[in-house]
């Protein structure tokens, strides 16, 4: 298995990335998940995309994943004690359904940890699905911890995730220690 190259998604990978995203919604709800049953949200996306905030992972030229990492907290889930300037956000990440299986998920967290770190952030941090299970295992094996769930009822997500990134320790491990 080789590495990864990940760069910015360019408007005109819209597409690309919208096809990424809508993949991983029938395979969720192939599980019978209702989640991410919906288009992607073009105007978010292309306004991501005129950030350079929105990536693709490409395995030998073929496209692999999608995510975004941003700095952009949602302040119905992190609140102003947690921090919230600390962190890197990652938000729509998907994986191709033909590279399933070969930790390109995981790849795309490392890389966007390390990202964090080098901006000098304590921690990368996420929010998913409340009712995904599986998914909350997912990111607990990739180094996350559950901050906490925030049970909105016009939110289907809230599970809050934490990962601390370089030497320095993530807001949830220092509130955990005191």
């Amino acid at each position: 298995m080789t590495g990864l190259e990940m760069r910015a998604a360019t408007p005109d990978e819209l597409p690309l990335v919208e096809e990424l995203l809508t993949g991983a919604g029938a395979w969720l709800a192939s599980l019978g998940s209702d989640q991410w049953q919906f288009p992607p949200r073009r105007e978010r996306l292309l306004d991501s995309m005129s950030r350079g905030e929105c990536f693709i992972a490409f395995r030998d030229g073929s496209p692999v994943g999608t995510l975004t990492v941003d700095d952009q907290a949602d302040p119905e889930f992190w609140q102003a004690d947690d921090e919230p300037e600390m962190a890197l956000y990652v938000h729509r990440m998907a994986t191709a359904r033909a590279a399933a299986g070969q930790a390109v998920g995981a790849q795309m967290l490392d890389w966007a940890a390390a990202r964090a770190a080098a901006a000098g952030k304590a921690s990368l941090r996420l929010d998913a699905w409340k009712t995904n299970p599986g998914l909350h295992r997912y990111y607990l094996g990739q180094g996350f911890i559950l901050v906490r769930i925030v049970d909105l009822p016009h939110r289907q997500s809230g599970a809050l995730f934490e990962r601390t990134v370089g030497d320095r320790r993530g807001t949830a491990e220092l509130k955990r220690d005191l």
